[in-house]
């Protein structure tokens, strides 16, 4: 098994690529051991390697976020665990149901503004999550409200120095652009 690396714009970030698919549907992004032992077997070993801050699934990439370790000096023990975990055959998430992503009843704005949510998500769904996750990210619609689109970054995307400037100049840019509704872009955690 040949697992490839590739930087991303957050200098404590890392993307893996397996080669084989990671996760079917849906993201899954872990910020602390505890909750990552319980959903899923890869995250938890990946979190047993000191410096290890977060882990985050897609749809064929492992983001893994450290603190002050070096990366040559934790790379070589995540590339082993994914190996191990990926030959153990073992799943990647504990259970069968979809990855843990924010339903849409957490998602907030009033019913008159249905139609522009749909075309915001839509935006978002075609144009900047194929790209963040080429980063090794993910963003997710979370609300709209008073001219304000409210999104959640993660992955490579949650603490990455540029993530303001994408959201700002980016996305902001974009959805004003097919969207004059929307005046301005925030991030959420």
């Amino acid at each position: 098994m040949f697992i490839q690396t590739e930087a991303t714009p957050n200098p404590a970030t890392l993307k893996f690529l397996p080669g084989k698919e990671v996760l079917v549907e849906g993201t899954a992004d872990f910020r602390d051991a505890e909750s990552a032992r319980i959903a899923s077997p890869l995250a938890g070993r990946l979190f047993d390697i000191p410096g290890v801050t977060g882990v985050f699934f897609g749809y064929d990439f492992i983001t893994v976020s450290k603190e002050e370790a070096d990366w040559q000096h934790i790379k070589p023990a995540i590339l082993g665990a994914i190996m191990e975990h990926f030959m153990s055959g073992q799943p990647v998430m504990a259970n069968a149901g979809p990855a843990q992503e924010t339903s849409e009843t957490d998602e907030f704005y009033d019913q008159g503004d249905e139609e522009l949510v749909l075309t915001i998500k839509e935006l978002l769904d075609t144009r900047v999550r194929p790209a963040v996750a080429q980063d090794g990210g993910d963003i997710t619609f979370r609300g709209f409200q008073n001219g304000t689109v409210f999104l959640h970054m993660k992955g490579s995307c949650a603490g990455c120095p540029s993530s303001t400037a994408t959201l700002k100049h980016g996305i902001q840019n974009l959805l004003r652009h097919f969207v004059p509704e929307v005046q301005q872009v925030e991030q959420v955690a």
